[in-house]
């Protein structure tokens, strides 16, 4: 009996079926069951039967996994799409430590499919690890690689590409990609709240979800993560118009400004789609992964020093997060066109969760459009500061790039929505 096995354990007229994990005692059996819930067992007076050996093991597959960097294939069915899995670590593809009980990001993509089962037979699955960090160390120059990883794998045939990614940072690099990449497939991102190892994980639901959502039509960067808190259905959020909005709630994501693009049933398996979308093999696959990564954001406050804006000194761009439609103290206004006059490309965004930047209502408004700070519109201040790291290596015109939705980001109007 080992770790990996599927048990039946029968004690104190009580029967758990499921799939044996690792114990932080000899005193107890831990064992995940059906729902995904995990139950502790004292081993006194219990009654195990391994019903299978190691059924996380994937046909042929070593169980080791792969190095950062490397792929690997599992048994193909001519009958199914081929859905690339890459992982980048992040809960998704965590476990806990059970010398310290802390969660750390260990699982390659192959190991992600041992962890969830119900994966099995949906698709062919091709494994590839990018990184293997927590998503507060993910940086611009992991972002080109995991582009460059998703563009070899459409390129290598892949029907659609799932993304494991930590949740803190998982919306910067979903828009990241989406203006690196121009995808005739669907690319997926998605990642859990809590580990595969706690009783309520949402890794399950969310990585199924994700992978039927990758053989959709719909062939955009997607975030794909519990619609509600119940295990009901996934909504897919466009990569660019989301943001987490809970620390801890499975239901974290939300699309701003706008119903989320679709919703994955999750019974049903049935995806329901809400907005036009692109659909797929509308373009060709291309990238274009440069990246200006000298690009700063800051938040606007009452009381500021200007001195603070010396952050940007030298920067190719700066995103502000004003206030309302746009504003900051009019003592910022003289730094900023300072910083403008020396190179700095300056873009206004809000702090506000909905609606859009306009400072041409009011005069501190005037003033910044006259000092040539540049409107955002209603892009959310991360997604501009990718974008503008992003239109600074890509674009001739890097205004009307900032004014001009280039991946669904810069909605053409903000209205009410239910």
């Amino acid at each position: 009996m080992n770790p990996g096995d599927r048990v039946r354990v029968d004690r104190a007229d009580r029967t758990y079926e499921g799939v044996l994990l690792p114990s932080s005692t000899d005193d107890h059996l831990v064992v995940k069951l059906e729902g995904g819930y995990n139950v502790g067992v004292d081993r006194d007076g219990a009654d195990v039967d391994v019903l299978a050996e190691d059924v996380y093991e994937i046909d042929g597959t070593d169980s080791t996994g792969a190095d950062e960097g490397e792929s690997s294939e599992i048994e193909f069915d001519d009958d199914l799409p081929t859905i690339s899995l890459i992982s980048t670590g992040g809960t998704i593809a965590s476990t806990v430590d059970y010398r310290t009980g802390a969660v750390t990001a260990q699982f390659d993509a192959e190991d992600v499919l041992r962890a969830v089962p119900d994966l099995a037979g949906r698709a062919n699955y091709r494994g590839r690890v990018v990184a293997n960090i927590l998503s507060e160390n993910m940086e611009p120059p992991l972002w080109q690689d995991l582009a460059q990883a998703v563009y070899e794998e459409i390129e290598a045939g892949a029907d659609g590409v799932v993304v494991m990614h930590g949740t803190d940072t998982m919306q910067y690099s979903a828009s990241a990609l989406a203006f690196m990449l121009e995808t005739p497939v669907p690319i997926v991102f998605t990642g859990s709240q809590r580990s595969a190892d706690r009783p309520s994980s949402d890794n399950v639901m969310n990585a199924v979800s994700a992978v039927e959502a990758a053989k959709s039509d719909c062939a955009e960067v997607m975030v794909c993560m519990h619609a509600s808190e119940s295990d009901d259905a996934c909504a897919l959020h466009r990569g660019t118009r989301v943001r987490k909005n809970h620390t801890s709630r499975r239901d974290a994501f939300e699309t701003i400004g706008a119903k989320p693009l679709g919703e994955v049933d999750y019974e049903s398996e049935e995806i329901t789609f809400r907005r036009d979308y692109q659909q797929r093999g509308a373009v060709d696959l291309a990238i274009e992964p440069e990246l200006e990564d000298d690009v700063e954001l800051v938040k606007f406050t009452p009381g500021m020093d200007p001195a603070f804006l010396d952050i940007a000194e030298g920067s190719e761009g700066l995103i502000v997060e004003g206030t309302g439609l746009g504003h900051v103290h009019t003592d910022l206004i003289p730094r900023l066109e300072e910083l403008i006059a020396d190179g700095t490309t300056v873009v206004m965004t809000s702090q506000c969760l909905e609606g859009r930047v306009c400072d041409r209502v009011y005069d501190t408004g005037r003033d910044l459009l006259e000092a040539g700070v540049i409107e955002a519109g209603d892009t959310l201040p991360g997604t501009a500061k990718v974008k503008l790291m992003w239109a600074l290596e890509n674009s001739a015109d890097v205004e009307e790039a900032m004014e001009t939705s280039l991946a669904g980001e810069l909605q053409v109007r903000s209205v009410p929505w239910e």
